[in-house]
């Protein structure tokens, strides 16, 4: 059942009261506090108002809460339920969303954060986007002319995917299923479930080796037989529809062979692709494909989600993210040697490194040199991506999660960059001004 909640007004004047307001008690050089006065709160409160209901349903709460609870999420790398407490803890954050007073009652449920960023969808996260953009270009339109491109993948919150894994879980889900509904089960296997997950530790052990291997195999038939039991009962009480998609990919994840083509490595999140990435350190990732495109100054322009795509094949559908948030495409883009096979796409030049050609000056080789030494600046810019701003684990469900996580964790990284500049910008006017009086 969905909520509706109706769209209200916040009062944006300042209240009359008795004490200072929480504005006047804030050191204004707070990064926060900068950040805070130069977004356009405005646009967010236009855009996402067509989202709820003009008259009907609660009063929803404040778009420019529920944004800045968003921003912050990712800038400080928290958790919904984190978040959601600090407010209420920190001064700074309750200036951020709007707040002219301190209070101490909690301004949400960690689960309304769900509901917003499933209302305004991948659309309203790109608008923010966009705005973190904005706030950036002061200073970046110079370099404008020249991005930088470069793929990383976006790891699941999945454990590592292991056939008795899966087999445990499915398992644990047929006898959920049946203990909900009521059915019977002819056998619950407990006592030689036990048993063989006993065989099944150190397998690693040459002595152990065979005997986990059988454990195996008898994990996944007993799973089999429940998931037969299970769908002949869920049929013979006409629930077997509600069931279907269930049954089918647990059917699916016991029949898959390593050489399958299509293999699901989660039950609770199918969408997963497994990802070789090609490095020494981790063969595999399972997760999608994220592309970032960068400025020469170090700005996000792009952050696009894909499944498991070739890095040449992402090219069109990243300059067209970036013409759509920025109102232009970069007349150069460079990458790696992974986007080989494409050199233009629409109006930009691809360029990749290639072995020098001798009809090149030096000043042309020293050019190219330049700028594939810059490109190689997006990597640490990925690696800030992940361990500072949610990109590492991505928590959220599905293809709509993958989509949004990516653009948030840029939005956080290009205000990051605002409040830097901002309040760098800040404290050479205030020397210049005691320079002046003095």
């Amino acid at each position: 059942m969905q909520i509706i909640y109706m769209y209200k007004q916040f009062q944006t004047t300042p209240q009359n009261t008795l004490f200072s307001r929480l504005e006047e008690q804030l050191d204004r050089k707070h990064p926060l506090y900068i950040l805070s006065n130069k977004i356009h709160w405005d646009v967010f409160e236009t855009e996402f108002s067509r989202h709820y209901h003009a008259k009907k349903g609660r009063p929803c709460k404040s778009i420019r809460l529920m944004v800045g609870l968003l921003i912050l999420k990712h800038l400080r790398n928290l958790s919904d339920e984190s978040v959601v407490l600090q407010w209420t803890e920190n001064a700074y954050y309750q200036y951020f969303c709007g707040m002219d007073a301190f209070s101490i009652a909690s301004p949400c449920e960690a689960s309304e954060l769900v509901h917003f960023r499933n209302r305004i969808g991948e659309e309203g996260i790109e608008l923010i986007l966009k705005e973190s953009i904005l706030i950036n270009n002061d200073d970046d339109d110079d370099n404008n002319h020249i991005g930088f491109i470069d793929s990383t993948v976006q790891e699941k919150n999945i454990t590592y995917p292991t056939d008795s894994k899966l087999a445990k879980k499915i398992i644990a889900k047929c006898k959920k299923i049946a203990e909900e509904y009521s059915l019977p089960l002819r056998q619950s296997y407990t006592r030689m479930l036990k048993k063989l997950y006993r065989d099944q530790r150190f397998r690693n052990h040459p002595k152990n080796k065979k005997r986990a291997l059988r454990a195996d195999r008898k994990l996944k038939t007993i799973a089999g037989r429940l998931v037969r039991e299970l769908e002949r009962n869920l049929i013979a009480k006409d629930v077997f529809n509600e069931f279907k998609k269930t049954i089918e990919l647990f059917k699916s994840v016991l029949t898959q062979k390593r050489d399958s083509k299509k293999k699901y490595y989660s039950l609770h999140e199918p969408e997963v692709e497994c990802i070789s990435k090609g490095k020494e350190h981790k063969k595999y990732e399972f997760g999608n494909k994220v592309s970032i495109v960068r400025t020469a100054g170090g700005l996000i322009i792009g952050a696009k989600s894909f499944r498991n795509e070739y890095d040449g094949h992402t090219i069109d559908a990243s300059l067209e993210q970036v013409e759509k948030l920025t109102g232009k495409r970069p007349d150069v883009l460079a990458g790696d040697r992974g986007y080989r096979g494409q050199k233009t796409s629409g109006t930009t030049k691809i360029l990749i490194p290639d072995a020098p050609k001798k009809s090149d000056s030096y000043y042309q080789k020293r050019k190219k040199h330049q700028l594939f030494c810059k490109r190689a600046g997006i990597e640490p810019t990925i690696g800030h991506l992940k361990s500072d701003y949610r990109l590492g684990r991505n928590f959220y469900k599905g293809v709509f999660g993958d989509a949004i996580n990516v653009m948030l964790a840029a939005i956080a990284y290009n205000f990051k960059r605002a409040m830097r500049v901002l309040f760098e910008l800040f404290s050479f006017l205030q020397k210049v001004r005691s320079v002046c009086l003095v």
